[in-house]
């Protein structure tokens, strides 16, 4: 298989995510990271592209060179598409122009500062027709897809209730008195975060887990947020939700819950079964019976392959050999890019590879998020999650 070329902007020196990207895209060995503008410093950009042993020519100074540079090579030698792992304010900015010059992207979350912005996004993907993927790492993983194939077969029975949680501990493991590092500031400012801290930045997973595993969209919601460090924007936040089809649902997310992790979890309530799923012990899915012992469900077992082929093909290891975020980072990207050679050798991608989360997340998860400070702000009033935006 020929392999895919691979362009980054963002995720430079120091950056987590980055790392991760590059790892998760190359997992499967059908993609070559080719070039990049790895930071806004031009003379950091491109030291740290010839660090990753780019050509030196490809190791950009800034995402401006590296889009009109890329765009003028070649056909077979220009990179394929670009990931950008840059704050959100510069998402559309950077993701359109991409598009623009003929690249698939695949962007971080969230996908925008508000939905405005998402819906303008999604609007130059229809027009230029590219393939788009946002990063949610979360519905990677092979037990979530297991979940969400039990749901749609029906072995819950009709959905009544489910409870998200993303709970994480990491801004009571800041000390205060002392410099911000440069992620820490931006995720709480509004000029480039946008209307939300916590929520655009956690609650956007936890909502996107939850529409993605029971295929109920959040219609309302009725939320609180709060703001309990320092900062402009929330780092806390609870909704109660209106799904589709008349289930009720409970969404929490918070910064501050001290002692925490990264601990998002899901809980569905059906007539017949309940599941629970933990990202901190992702190996496993638990389904609860009314008048039975619980099922423990283990990855990579055959009886998963039976009931979910989307489950078994995002496993790469045999059961009780561990796996974890690279792989479901690694299985957005496999379904991503099988996607752009599905369109290359100008077929129809199978549902399967049409498994990764696209630009109209992006737009659901900036409608959530602005009807949840919306609901907050008028005195914890409904608010809806509708086809536009939020009011």
């Amino acid at each position: 298989m020929k392999k895919l070329k691979m362009a980054m902007v963002g995720g430079g020196a120091g950056a987590f995510i980055g790392k991760v990207h590059r790892a998760a895209a190359r997992f499967n060995g059908d993609v070559e990271l080719v070039a990049g503008a790895f930071s806004s410093d031009p003379v950091r950009s491109r030291e740290h592209g010839i660090r990753l042993g780019l050509d030196p020519s490809r190791a950009y100074g800034t995402w401006q060179e590296m889009v009109e540079g890329e765009a003028a090579r070649p056909v077979g030698d220009r990179a394929d598409f670009v990931s950008v792992c840059t704050p959100p304010d510069s998402h559309l900015e950077i993701a359109k122009a991409c598009l623009e010059a003929g690249f698939h992207v695949m962007c971080e979350k969230p996908l925008a500062r508000n939905a405005a912005e998402a819906e303008e996004l999604a609007a130059c993907v229809a027009r230029t027709r590219r393939v788009f993927g946002l990063m949610h790492p979360y519905v990677g993983y092979p037990m979530v897809k297991l979940a969400r194939d039990l749901v749609a077969r029906g072995d819950l029975g009709r959905v009544a209730k489910v409870v998200v949680q993303y709970p994480q501990g990491s801004y009571r493991r800041i000390d205060w008195t002392k410099p911000l590092t440069r992620r820490q500031k931006w995720q709480r400012d509004p000029r480039v975060h946008g209307i939300s801290g916590c929520i655009s930045d956690i609650g956007v997973h936890a909502a996107n887990l939850l529409e993605y595993v029971t295929g109920l969209k959040i219609r309302a919601v009725l939320s609180h947020l709060a703001r309990f460090t320092h900062g402009a924007l929330d780092d806390d936040g609870a909704a109660f939700l209106r799904l589709e089809k008349g289930a009720d649902g409970l969404l929490l997310a918070s910064k501050i819950a001290t002692g925490e992790g990264n601990g998002l979890r899901i809980r569905v309530y059906g007539e017949k079964k309940g599941l629970f799923w933990c990202q901190e012990a992702p190996e496993t899915l638990t389904l609860s019976s009314p008048f039975a012992p619980a099922e423990t469900w283990s990855r990579g077992a055959p009886y998963v392959a039976e009931v979910s082929a989307a489950a078994a093909r995002a496993t790469h290891l045999p059961a009780f050999h561990p796996e974890g975020l690279h792989e479901a980072f690694a299985n957005n990207y496999r379904n991503f890019c099988d996607t752009i050679r599905a369109r290359r050798e100008r077929r129809r991608p199978t549902e399967l590879e049409l498994d990764f989360p696209d630009v109209q997340a992006g737009v659901r998860g900036m409608r959530f998020v602005e009807a949840m400070v919306a609901s907050a702000r008028d005195g914890n009033t409904w608010k809806t999650v509708s086809n536009g935006r939020s009011k």
